[in-house]
């Protein structure tokens, strides 16, 4: 894969598959409605009927993704103030499709990538309500992940590769200088909490100017949770940030410094947009989203 290019599809999905999948194993469905409805990186998206959308991975790496989701949305749903893409049906390999898929319900909107919210400061208390209950305890046998909710040092090559990729694009200097301090924060000093993982306006959706979803929970897992808060660097202006500090950080993040939460907050905001901005050559919203929080960072 040429690096920032959208990896190519491993299999081919269409609607006749889709059909034939759901006529096999979900027939009280097949009869409904159906059309493609978006993709992604990893995953393909229809929408059924109304109310439903079926959900494909395009390529092998996305299944463990899926199946996390299939295991744990339906038992975190309940808690969340905000709809979530909860698997309602579980799909398994048929008709010449070789991995598990699902059926979520389709929840309206367009991503806060495409469609920015109307008032960004009543947005920041319901997100951070969000988290505050999305960012409890989590069990022993909850997921890692290899490059999320972990110690920022873990991503220093990673994110100063991202950095000399964008060059002059950039205030270079500025941002290596600002990583080096941000890369030294205390690591999080609380019990492994349930984060999202990739929480960014990608994955926020946006219906009438409004919060309405959040999307994607294929990078759930238990970890540092100043991860999830680079969304306010990625999202919200500063005037707003308070708002959704004081919403999200409660109950387990009493054991830590807030101010090191926050610190390693921005320097997750620093790492993703850089991640963003170096990886999207083909997607010019995701590109403008990555240097927008880049600059957000620098200037905080």
């Amino acid at each position: 894969m040429t690096a920032g290019a959208r990896p190519a599809a491993e299999t081919a999905i269409d609607v006749p598959m889709v059909r034939a999948l759901l006529r096999a194993q979900h027939a009280d469905l097949a009869d409904l409605p159906l059309e493609r409805a978006g993709g992604g990186w990893d995953n393909v998206l229809f929408r059924l009927g109304a109310d439903l959308a079926v959900r494909m991975p395009r390529r092998g790496l996305a299944v463990p993704l899926i199946e996390k989701e299939q295991r744990w949305l339906p038992a975190l749903a309940p808690q969340l103030p905000l709809p979530v893409p909860t698997v309602l049906r579980v799909g398994k390999p048929g008709c010449n499709y070789p991995w598990p898929w699902s059926v979520t319900p389709w929840l309206p909107g367009r991503a806060a990538l495409h469609a920015p919210l109307s008032d960004p400061m009543s947005a920041a208390a319901p997100l951070g309500s969000f988290l505050q209950a999305l960012h409890q305890p989590a069990p022993s046998d909850a997921p890692a992940n290899p490059f999320r909710g972990i110690p920022l040092a873990a991503r220093d090559l990673a994110t100063r590769a991202h950095l000399a990729r964008l060059g002059s694009r950039i205030d270079y200097s500025a941002a290596t200088d600002l990583w080096q301090r941000l890369v030294k924060a205390p690591t999080w000093a609380g019990p492994p909490l349930w984060i999202h993982g990739d929480l960014h306006p990608g994955n926020v959706l946006v219906d009438e100017g409004r919060i309405s979803a959040i999307l994607d929970f294929g990078d759930l897992a238990a970890g540092d949770p100043a991860t999830d808060l680079a969304a306010m660097w990625m999202l919200l202006p500063r005037p707003a940030w308070p708002a959704l500090v004081a919403g999200a950080c409660g109950g387990p993040h009493s054991s830590d410094s807030m101010a090191d939460t926050l610190t390693r907050a921005r320097g997750w905001a620093l790492a993703l947009g850089a991640a963003c901005a170096a990886s999207s050559r083909d997607d010019e919203a995701m590109g403008a989203m990555g240097l927008a929080t880049i600059a957000a960072a620098l200037e905080d």
